[in-house]
């Protein structure tokens, strides 16, 4: 009786090899009853993730940098985002300036992308 071989690729980073099936179905079946002796409960309360001091200095308002990409001249630095509309309102278009968001996690100012740029530029004259 000829034997049906298959391609065994559950390895151990050797590569894949070729074993018989019968020996293949065998490690498969000691390795499911392995599994379900392993199997354990454990319950445990959820521990409510701590929430963050506030701090009263902490200032909610975003700042911005702005910056003329032909002069390289510095419209506003550190404005609020009034300020930062209004500025804008002296530019041609939304492409002739960098805007920069102070991000105080990093700890540096992050450019914005064209979208966020745009987005602020539709407040402008309001």
């Amino acid at each position: 009786m000829a034997k049906a071989w298959v391609l065994d690729t559950d390895t151990k980073g050797t590569g894949a090899e070729m074993v018989p099936l019968e020996k293949l179905e065998r490690q498969r079946q000691r390795q499911r009853g392995r599994d379900r002796e392993r199997i354990s409960v454990i319950r445990r309360t959820p521990v409510p993730p701590e929430k963050p001091a506030e701090d009263p200095e902490r200032d909610d308002q975003r700042k911005f940098k702005l910056v003329n990409v032909l002069t390289r001249e510095v419209l506003g630095d550190g404005v609020g985002p009034r300020e930062a509309v209004d500025l804008l309102e002296g530019v041609r278009s939304v492409v002739d300036v960098r805007v920069y968001v102070w991000e105080p996690e990093l700890e540096d100012w992050r450019a914005l992308s064209l979208r966020e740029k745009k987005l602020m530029w539709e407040f402008r004259g309001r």
